[in-house]
């Protein structure tokens, strides 16, 4: 049987393997490391939980365990696409490393740029980096590429799926030729060839195990869950699950629930904390510290159950996972494989279900089809499904006003026959006396406040403090629709004939009409004419001089 100390990695690596507990590599590791020492590229296949990560991580210390790190000139790199994933091998290299003096510096998102700079600054020998953050410090001048001698991506398939496909094409364009390059995957799609072909050079093709297959060491079941009513089909599922996680009893010291998407990972998780389970939500909208801490605690054991999106399902090396539970079937075939390898791992036993509904069936039959073999199916647990709201099962969302009660607009409160006979008595209205000011109208504040002539303001005044005089008013028995108008038809016809008595008066003061009429101005009646001599009236015609004559004569007479 090969052991560690036959594969010729550095003893100070192999004290650090020691240490942690390991004497037998895995066969990944049996195979790949021997290569990796010879400086020769290397294709990775094998199932996850395999210890891919240690298998470039030891060789990598080892290699470069001569020479020395330049300022924002890193020696290796290695690309995750996750940041847990990318955090998980930073402290695989920092438990392997401990012996030795390289430097590493973690690029991922959520972190201040300006730490990170200090590490690239002082020069790193390892750097290990998601490859948005990478690029984004390339941009701003801060890193050079040009002196990586090691080059890794791990869970090359994955990064397909993000879409990290352009990005690492532009890495790869960076580094230089003459690199080592490990490319390690559980899955290997026809792009990820594709790209091994354009970047690698004569690789060492390492196949552990027949491409997305589960482990043996993996239980399966499905559990094939059709719900009453479409309404209640999500309420009647995460019954199901909680049933699951129930009849496990203390064989499930703890667990990971994966969900398809990022909202149902938070209302599954508020759903199991409303019914005494303990469990914490992990998935990409969180800030990284939240997930850090989530993380942390479910590695220690302070948090039982795991409820994750695909952000937990790649490359997370959590040895002590008992079970894992699909909540919903993963839409993408190697997810599946991916998500149930997170228990099983380094030859521990394991148990995966999966619950699935009737739509689900095109995914099932995917699913079978990659990993070669039916799913055995389980007997679904009966659950009794409570409408009623208990225990916050229902996440209702929050109101702007949490102070306000929710009303209906709808409807209006009537009185029934069963309510309280006391609220249906009528009042008594007799009995109330109220005080009704009599507000003037526009019109009468606007003739009140224009100024008047003595005798109109004598006449108006009269009339206009009656309606105040009687601004007490006391509301009688029987206050009949016809009784209450009387009062306004009055006032209204006392205002009516006001207007027309002061329409009358203003007739009678322009009797006299001053313009255009009897009188006419003296000007108009003289002429403008110039007088003619003698002279010039004899050299006229006699018609014409005849009519000038008389219109002389005219002139003088009107004079």
């Amino acid at each position: 049987m090969t052991k560690f100390s036959d594969l010729k990695l550095d003893p100070k690596v192999l004290q650090a393997v020691s240490e942690a507990g390991y004497e037998t590599p895995t066969p990944i590791q049996e195979q790949a490391i021997p290569y990796a020492l010879e400086g020769r590229d290397i294709l990775g296949i094998a199932q996850t939980g395999t210890g891919k990560t240690a298998s470039f991580t030891l060789p990598m210390i080892t290699l470069l365990g001569q020479g020395r790190a330049r300022a924002r000139m890193p020696r290796s790199l290695v690309l995750a696409p996750t940041r847990e994933l990318a955090a998980q091998v930073a402290e695989n290299f920092d438990t392997y490393a401990k012996y030795s003096r390289l430097t590493k510096a973690l690029l991922i998102g959520g972190v201040s740029f300006k730490e990170q700079d200090l590490l690239i600054d002082r020069g790193v020998d390892v750097l290990i980096a998601t490859p948005g953050r990478l690029l984004d410090h390339f941009e701003r001048g801060k890193l050079l590429l040009t002196g990586v001698q090691i080059m890794v991506v791990d869970e090359a398939d994955r990064m397909l799926d993000m879409g990290f496909i352009p990005d690492i094409e532009r890495i790869f364009s960076l580094t230089p030729f003459t690199r080592q390059t490990f490319f390690y995957s559980a899955t290997m799609a026809p792009e990820i060839e594709r790209i091994t072909n354009a970047f690698l050079s004569n690789p060492a093709r390492i196949e552990v195990a027949r491409q997305a297959t589960t482990s043996e060491t993996i239980e399966q079941k499905l559990f094939n869950f059709t719900p009453s009513r479409k309404d209640r089909s999500f309420a009647e599922k995460r019954a199901v699950l909680r049933k699951l996680i129930t009849d496990e009893g203390d064989a499930c010291t703890n667990a990971i629930i994966f969900c398809n998407r990022k909202m149902d990972v938070d209302v599954v998780s508020k759903s199991l904390k409303a019914h005494g389970f303990n469990a914490s939500p992990i998935h990409g909208d969180l800030d990284q510290s939240v997930r850090t801490k989530t993380l942390d605690g479910f590695r220690d054991g302070s948090v039982r159950l795991l409820v994750a999106s695909d952000v937990a399902a790649r490359g997370l090396d959590i040895p002590a996972v008992s079970h894992v539970f699909n909540f919903d079937v993963p839409s993408h075939a190697e997810d599946y494989v991916h998500r149930i390898g997170r228990t099983g791992r380094a030859g521990r036993t394991g148990k995966a279900f999966t619950i699935a509904v009737p739509s689900d069936e095109k995914y099932l039959s995917q699913i079978e089809s990659l990993i070669k073999q039916p799913i055995p199916r389980g007997e679904t647990p009966v659950i009794e499904f409570d409408d009623s709201p208990d225990r916050g099962e229902r996440i209702q969302p929050k109101s702007r006003h949490p102070e306000r009660k929710p009303r209906d607009r709808h409807r209006e409160h009537r009185p029934e026959p069963n309510d309280n006979p006391a609220s249906t008595v009528p009042l008594d209205v007799a009995s109330i006396e109220v005080e009704a000011v009599v507000q003037p109208t526009r019109r009468e504040e606007a003739r009140r406040d224009e100024p008047r002539r003595e005798g109109r303001r004598e006449d108006r005044a009269e009339p206009r403090r009656e309606p105040r005089a009687e601004a007490r008013t006391e509301l009688r028995s029987d206050p009949a629709p016809e009784t209450r108008e009387e009062p306004r038809r009055e006032d209204r016809a006392e205002r009516r004939d006001d207007r027309r008595h002061d329409r009358r008066d203003d007739r009678r003061r322009d009797d006299v009409v001053v313009g255009m009429g009897d009188h006419v101005p003296e000007f108009l009646t003289r002429s403008f004419a110039r007088p003619v001599s003698a002279d010039t009236l004899a050299d006229l015609p006699e018609d014409m001089s005849a009519d000038h004559t008389q219109d002389t004569a005219n002139d003088q007479s009107t004079d």
